[in-house]
C-alpha cells in the first residue's frame, strides 16, 4: 500500500525535461511510482488532488550556515517555507565542531566568532544550542533525528586549527606534529560524515576579537595538505573563500584554488559571484579559475544568486559598510565618538574616497548614498522620513547625500535602518546574469540563509526566482529553473537519490501553484532565542513541502514533523571526481 498519492500534478522532474501530468505515489519515504494520471492501481492511505499545481523535487540550498539554527529551529525557516528540503552547512571555514575538551573556553570563542563573522545573535547561540559535543561526529549525532530538513555539513578549517593550536591558531603556523594532528582530526570528521573541507582566506572575515580568523593564517602547504586528505574519503568536496571572491581574483588566488581542487580531485565551490553590467570584466575573470582547473584535473564552481537580496544596514551595527576599507575603524568606535568623527567633513571625505577606490571591490556599490532608502527611524527629528530616498531629503536640506545620511542617523543615535537601492537592477545586468547562468561552472546559491539574520534575507531566492521565471523577466523556462534549484546542486555534491523526481528517489517534494509562486517582503521579527531579531519572508503559492515522504509544511503552516536526515559523506553522497 502507498503511504500517499498525489494525483494529476504537473511534474517538473528536475532533469530539465519537459513537464508532464502524472500521479505520484510515496512509500517508506521514497517515490514508489510515477505514472499517467488515473493509472495507479495500488491503494493509498491518503491522497490529494494536485490538478493545476506543479510538483517538483525539493530545492537544495548549497550555502546556508544553518549549523546553529537547526537546534532551535528544525525547519530551517524561512528556507522550508520556500521549498528547500536539503541544506548545506559548515560553510566558509566556520563550524561549531570539533571543540577541544581540554579547552572549554573554545566554545565561547566559537560563539563570539560566529556572531561577528556571520551576524548570528550571540544570545541565540548561547541559549539555543546545547554545546554538548566535542568531535565532529558528536555534533552530527546531536542533530540526528531532530531536523525537518536534510542537512549536510563541511568541516571548518577554523575549528580544526583552533582545536589543535589553541590561541596560536591566530597568527601562528603549525609544527609538523600539529599539522599531522590537524589532518588526523580532519580524517576523523570525514569518517563521521563531514562533506569535506571549508576554509576562508577572505579579508572580510574577523573573529570576535577583531583578529583575522584562524584559517586566514594558513599557508598554501597547509591548505594543500588538507585538500589532499579530502581525496581519501568518498563523497567529499571543498568549499573555499578568498578576498577576490568579492570582486576579482588575483593570479595567486586562482593558482591556489586550482591547486586545491586538483590535489583533492574534487570540485571546489566558492561564493559569491556578483554580476553587474557596469563591471563587465568581472565575470570572465572569475570564471577563468574554472577553465584553469579543468586543465589541471580539478573543477571550480561559482555560486551566484538569481535575485537581488535586500540588505538591512545601519551605521550603528556591524554590516557590509564595515567591510569597506578604512570604514571599520570609524564604525567600530563608541557611538558618541563615532558620530563626532562622521560629522567631521575631512573624515567623511576620506571615507568616501576609500569607498570609491578599487580596493573597495564589490563594496563600491554601497557608496551610492543618494540611492539609500530610509527604513525604521527612532526620533522625532526623523518623523516622516521612513520610505524616503536620501537623494530627495538631501536636496531639500541642501546637503550632500552622505552628510545628509549621517545627520539622519545621528538623530537616532545611529539606530536608523538603511536600505541601499541596488545599482545592478538594470536590463543589461539581468541579461548578463542570464548568459552567466548557462556556464558549466556556475551554480545558483549563496543565500547565507542562516547568517546575517538581521541584515539580509537570502532564503527566499528559490520562490522569488521561480516567480520571476514564470511571470516576471522570464529569463529561464520553468523546467530549467527547477533543474538549477534541484538536480544541479544535488549532482555537484553527489547526493544519492535526491534532486529528481524518479521512482526509487527519496520523496523530497515541493508542490506549488505556478500562478502564485513568489516570496513575500522581508520583515523584521523577534523570534530567535533571547527575543533576538531577524529578517523573515514567507512564501506565496507553496502548497506543501515533503521531506523523505513526510509532509512538513502545508499552506504555509509547519506540521510539526521532523523527518529530515543528517546526510553523511559516503553513505548519503557519492564521489564527484574531477580526474
Amino acid at each position: 500500500m502507498l503511504d500517499h498519492l498525489i494525483k494529476g500534478a504537473t511534474v517538473v522532474d528536475g532533469t530539465g525535461a519537459p513537464a508532464y501530468p502524472a500521479d505520484l505515489g510515496i512509500r517508506d519515504g521514497r517515490i514508489a511510482v510515477v505514472a499517467d494520471p488515473g493509472t495507479v492501481a495500488e491503494p493509498a492511505r491518503t491522497s490529494e488532488d494536485a490538478q493545476g499545481l506543479v510538483l517538483a523535487p525539493g530545492f537544495v540550498d548549497p550555502h546556508t550556515h544553518y549549523d546553529a539554527q537547526l537546534f532551535w529551529d528544525p525547519y530551517a525557516t524561512p528556507s522550508m517555507h520556500h521549498g528547500v528540503t536539503t541544506v548545506v552547512g559548515g560553510n566558509c571555514g566556520f563550524t561549531l565542531a570539533p571543540l577541544n575538551p581540554r579547552r572549554p573556553e573554545d566554545a565561547d570563542y566559537t560563539r563570539r566568532m560566529m556572531s561577528k563573522v556571520e551576524g548570528m545573535s550571540l544570545v541565540a547561540l548561547e541559549q539555543g544550542a546545547p554545546w554538548n559535543w566535542h568531535t565532529f561526529g558528536d555534533y552530527l549525532d546531536a542533530l540526528e533525528g531532530r531536523t525537518a530538513v536534510n542537512a549536510g555539513f563541511m568541516v571548518g578549517h577554523c575549528a580544526l586549527r583552533r582545536h589543535v593550536m589553541g590561541a596560536d591558531a591566530i597568527g601562528g603556523q603549525p609544527t609538523p606534529g600539529q599539522l599531522q594532528d590537524m589532518l588526523d582530526l580532519f580524517h576523523e570528521a570525514m569518517d563521521a560524515g563531514a562533506w569535506g573541507l571549508s576554509t576562508t582566506q577572505s579579508s572580510s572575515h574577523s573573529d570576535g576579537d577583531g583578529a583575522p580568523v584562524a584559517s586566514r593564517h594558513a599557508g598554501p602547504d597547509e591548505l594543500l595538505a588538507l585538500s589532499r586528505a579530502v581525496a581519501d574519503h568518498e563523497g567529499t568536496q571543498i568549499e573555499a573563500i578568498v578576498a577576490g571572491c568579492l570582486d576579482q581574483f588575483s593570479d595567486a588566488e586562482i593558482d591556489l584554488f586550482v591547486a586545491m581542487s586538483a590535489a583533492a580531485g574534487r570540485p571546489l565551490n566558492w561564493n559569491v559571484l556578483t554580476i553587474d553590467a557596469a563591471v563587465p570584466e568581472r565575470v570572465p575573470r572569475q570564471l577563468l579559475a574554472g577553465e584553469r582547473a579543468r586543465k589541471e584535473g580539478g573543477r571550480i564552481v561559482a555560486l551566484t544568486m538569481p535575485i537581488l537580496t535586500p540588505m538591512n544596514m545601519s551605521l550603528g551595527t556591524f554590516c557590509a559598510l564595515n567591510l569597506i576599507p578604512g570604514w571599520g575603524d570609524i564604525l567600530g568606535l563608541p557611538v558618541a565618538e563615532r558620530i563626532a568623527r562622521l560629522r567631521d567633513p575631512a573624515v567623511r571625505e576620506e571615507m568616501l574616497r576609500r569607498a570609491d577606490s578599487k580596493e573597495a571591490g564589490v563594496f563600491r556599490r554601497l557608496a551610492r548614498f543618494d540611492r539609500y532608502v530610509i527604513g525604521d527611524t527612532y526620533s522625532a527629528a526623523n518623523e516622516g522620513l521612513s520610505g524616503r530616498v536620501v537623494r530627495d531629503i538631501a536636496a531639500e536640506r541642501g546637503l550632500d547625500p552622505f552628510h545628509c545620511l549621517v545627520e539622519i542617523c545621528a538623530a537616532d543615535d545611529l539606530r536608523t535602518v538603511l536600505w541601499p537601492m541596488p545599482t545592478d537592477n538594470d536590463p543589461d545586468s539581468w541579461e548578463l546574469r542570464r548568459q552567466t547562468w548557462e556556464h558549466e561552472d556556475v551554480l545558483l546559491g549563496g543565500s547565507d540563509a542562516g547568517a546575517h539574520l538581521d541584515r539580509m534575507c537570502g532564503a527566499p531566492y528559490t520562490t522569488r526566482f521561480l516567480g520571476d521565471c514564470l511571470r516576471g523577466r522570464r529569463l529561464v523556462g520553468l523546467e530549467r529553473a527547477v533543474r538549477m534549484l534541484t538536480d544541479a546542486p544535488a549532482r555537484l555534491f553527489g547526493l544519492r537519490d535526491r534532486g529528481r523526481i524518479a521512482e526509487g528517489y527519496h520523496a523530497d517534494l515541493v508542490l506549488f501553484d505556478p500562478e502564485r509562486i513568489d516570496a513575500g517582503p522581508a520583515t523584521l521579527v523577534h523570534d530567535l532565542p533571547g527575543d533576538s531579531p531577524r529578517l523573515d519572508s514567507r512564501a506565496l503559492g507553496v502548497v506543501s513541502v515533503r521531506v523523505n515522504g513526510v509532509q512538513t509544511l502545508r499552506d504555509g503552516e509547519l506540521t510539526g514533523a521532523v523527518p529530515g536526515k543528517v546526510l553523511r559523506s559516503g553513505r548519503d553522497t557519492e564521489t564527484v571526481s574531477t580526474r
